[in-house]
């Protein structure tokens, strides 16, 4: 059954990576959502020069984070993905869920981003 979940969750994943590259113009960076039971952690790539410019995650002390797997770990990794963004000069990217849906831990980091500036 694990087998047929990560070759299902790997298909979602390529999917949504190709609607972004199909769609996305190559000046604009890509946020990109990584979670876990545990954790979740977010980063700004540069996919023409394949450079990292800006990361948050919740394993991080300054966040002060006690339970990094709920919904207000990952509004707190959202702003601070955001301000980290700001610092790097980059105000519009696109965001990659990866092949997790929209909701939940995902849909809160994304509104933090928004709210804290960050062009989505």
């Amino acid at each position: 059954m694990s087998n047929k979940k990560n070759r299902l969750f790997k298909r979602r994943q390529s999917r949504v990576r190709y609607q972004l590259r199909k769609k996305a113009p190559a000046s604009r960076m890509r946020l990109s959502i990584h979670r876990s039971n545990r954790n979740i952690a977010a980063q700004i790539i540069d996919d023409r020069t394949g450079c990292t410019l800006a990361s948050a995650s919740s394993l991080q002390s300054e966040l002060g984070l006690k339970i990094g797997s709920n919904q207000a770990a990952a509004t707190k990794v959202g702003e601070w993905i955001a301000k980290r963004a700001k610092e790097a000069g980059i105000k519009d990217c696109f965001l990659d869920r990866g092949g997790h849906l929209y909701h939940g831990r995902i849909k809160a980091l994304a509104d933090a981003a928004r709210a804290s500036g960050l062009n989505i």
